[in-house]
This record gives structure tokens, sequence and C-alpha cells, in this order.
């Protein structure tokens, strides 16, 4: 008996412990292997010529070679349960449209296209705050710090309003 109730406790925190270390919430990579990374040449100063020109992002985006294979070797490293590539996005988590770095790993993450937090409400927020970036009602960094930190609280605090899509309007107070 004295033996049973010491496995039954190393047996029981096995299991806990190794449910701590996959709680990592939906849709959010992992930040130990992608904490996100930004390009040092877009600044705050030079957005107008740089992230907010149109076709910027197609200037910068890697070639598929390079992320294909980065897609295969991170699937295997997030350890998935499904690795068919065809069911992920490989993703900039700082996206290029606010200055994401374009080809660092650490800001490349394998993101699932289905499911509640998924590829498709990134992409949506992704083109909400690069308008707010390039109306300059949110600094670059702030974006790139807020989107990095948690991009499902930012998507939360900035696209139900979808107040980004219409044209800014001034309030006049008499």
């Amino acid at each position: 008996m004295r033996t049973v109730k010491p496995l039954l406790f190393i047996a029981i925190s096995s299991l806990f412990c190794s449910h701590l270390a996959w709680a990592q919430p939906a849709g959010l990579p992992d930040a130990t292997r992608t904490p996100g990374s930004v390009d040092t040449a877009v600044t705050q100063g030079n957005i107008q010529s740089t992230v907010c020109v149109r076709g910027y992002t197609d200037r910068v985006r890697p070639d598929k070679k390079y992320t294909n294979r980065l897609k295969r070797e991170q699937l295997r490293q997030y350890q998935y349960a499904d690795t068919d590539p065809r069911k992920y996005e490989l993703d900039h988590l700082i996206p290029l449209n606010i200055g994401g770095n374009p080809t660092d790993p650490q800001n490349l993450w394998p993101q699932p296209r289905d499911g509640e937090w998924s590829a498709e409400q990134k992409n949506e927020l992704e083109f909400i705050v690069y308008k707010m970036v390039c109306r300059g009602e949110v600094s670059l960094s702030e974006a790139q710090q807020r989107v990095a930190k948690n991009w499902v609280d930012a998507y939360q605090a900035w696209v139900p309003s979808r107040r980004h899509w219409l044209p800014s309007r001034r309030r006049h107070d008499d």
C-alpha cells in the first residue's frame, strides 16, 4: 500500500503537468517558438513610405520554397495531431503590413485554417490593424506588441466594432 500511493501521486502529477504544457489557448502560437519579430527597417517615422504603400507586402513576402519548407519543419516542432500542411497557413504573427519580420522563424508559425480562432479571423484583424496604423489611430509599436502578445485579445478589442472599415470622421462638439 505504501508503494501504491507514491506511484499514484506521480502518475496524477505527470498527467497534470503534461496537460499544463499543452494548455496553449486556442488560436495562439507557442510563445517560446513564435514570440514574434519585427522588421527593424520599418519605423513609425517611415510607415507612409513602407507598410502603408500599396504592394509593400508583396515586395517583402518570402518565396514559397522557403515558406513551404519552414511550414513542414514547424509542423513537426509544434507536434500537431494533424500534420497535413494544407490545413495550415504559415502565418506571420506580427503581420507584414505592420512591419513584421518577413523571414524570421520566430515570426512565422503554422496557423490552423479551421477552428474558433483560425487564419480567417487573424487575416481580418491584420487588415483592420493595418488601417489603424496607417491612419494614425494606433502607433506601430503598440499594434505590433498587442498582436504579438495575444492576437485574439487584439481581435476582440479592435475588430467587433468594425468602425475601422469606415472612413475616419471627426466629431464636432459645440
